[in-house]
């Protein structure tokens, strides 16, 4: 099963692509034609309708891919399909919105996947718990059934950690997989789970229903720093490290349109967000627009203003890796990202970068 986290997983909400994504090699999708013409990229986010892959969608809707000079086919992971991870690594895409952790992952597994942009400096998430179940952290957890998006993903990993802090073993506790949106609603609503693992606008939909509160904020940077001890870069942008070194001046593309767009967030409301964004994105079957801005503010801390991986960020991902133990051995986290495509973009630019870059060793 593909280890990817709830940001990763195709929500209940999730909206179908700009496009259909075809398979085809790494290199086959980017144009390779005269000097000036536009390259393509295919990049497969996990959830383009959810709120901690907003990016990647809003990059779109501003227009920055074309005004960087890159057409970037967007498409979403669907549920039960291939994660956008994987899809990126076994050459279907170019590029995943995914998360950071997953580089360390493939490089346990002995396959070169690095980070060219990061996004947020946290997952996004919060662990949303009935009144009943008296979680307030992962010392709560004993004895408890506990809902995920599915077992081996992020959200599944994030909450293993969280006990593992606190001394609560896995054994002690029950994990199941819930998805995301109108199913781990059901799963809170109907008892068979005393807190859920998920992301907006899921969040605001439980806490419209009134059928759970957040019991543990990982959805700003604080608040992730807090619960588990330092920045967690989530959302981001990865690839296959011969792509990126074959694909330099395309990749600068992205990441340049990208970077424009974090800026964008850090200077716009909520609600300007809310209003560029596709409205099937914003108002659905779970909340209204109104909620989804609401939601949006409370949260909006997770994203990174430059899109450079934060100083510490990588150890923090290491550390919840080896914890839970989806990691073993020794791993070269200055392989794992690159903050050099995003401080270019920013000297670039002309923008003032704020977040402290992560050196070679995370």
């Amino acid at each position: 099963m593909s280890r990817r986290p709830a940001a990763v997983a195709a929500s209940a909400l999730t909206v179908l692509a700009l496009g259909a994504v075809s398979a085809c090699s790494g290199n086959s999708s980017t144009s390779t034609g005269t000097s000036g013409s536009t390259p393509t990229v295919k990049l497969m986010a996990g959830g383009l309708d959810k709120q901690i892959y907003l990016p990647y969608q809003l990059a779109q809707q501003l227009g920055f891919y074309k005004k960087y000079g890159v057409n970037v086919e967007l498409s979403t992971e669907q549920d039960g399909g291939v994660g956008a991870e994987e899809a990126m690594a076994s050459g279907q895409v170019d590029m995943a919105g995914a998360w950071y952790n997953h580089t360390i992952e493939f490089q346990a597994k002995g396959k070169a996947v690095e980070d060219v942009v990061q996004l947020s400096g946290a997952p996004g998430e919060r662990e949303m718990c009935t009144k009943k179940s008296g979680v307030t952290s992962g010392a709560d957890f004993k004895g408890k059934t506990l809902g995920v998006t599915d077992l081996g993903s992020g959200t599944d990993t994030l909450t293993q950690f969280l006990a593992a802090k606190k001394g609560v073993k896995t054994s002690e506790f029950h994990r199941i997989g819930v998805g995301a949106g109108s199913t781990a609603i059901a799963a809170l609503q109907n008892g068979k789970v005393d807190c859920v693992m998920t992301t907006q606008p899921t969040v605001a939909a439980i806490q419209k229903k009134g059928v759970g509160t957040s019991a543990i904020d990982l959805a700003t940077t604080q608040g992730a720093t807090v619960a588990l001890g330092g920045a967690y870069p989530a959302a981001s942008v990865l690839a296959r490290t011969d792509w990126v070194t074959s694909h330099k001046d395309t990749v600068q593309k992205v990441v340049d349109a990208l970077v424009a767009t974090m800026h964008w967030i850090n200077t716009h409301s909520a609600a300007d967000i809310a209003n560029k964004l596709p409205a099937s994105y914003v108002s659905n079957q779970l909340v209204t627009k109104a909620d989804y801005i609401s939601a949006l503010t409370e949260d909006k801390g997770q994203f990174l203003p430059d899109g450079i991986m934060p100083a510490g960020g990588p150890k923090t991902s290491l550390a919840t890796e080896k914890l839970v133990g989806n990691v073993k051995g020794s791993v070269d986290l200055s392989k794992t990202f690159t903050n050099d495509f995003a401080l270019q973009a920013n000297k670039a630019e002309g923008f003032k970068t704020t977040t402290t870059p992560a050196g070679p060793t995370g």
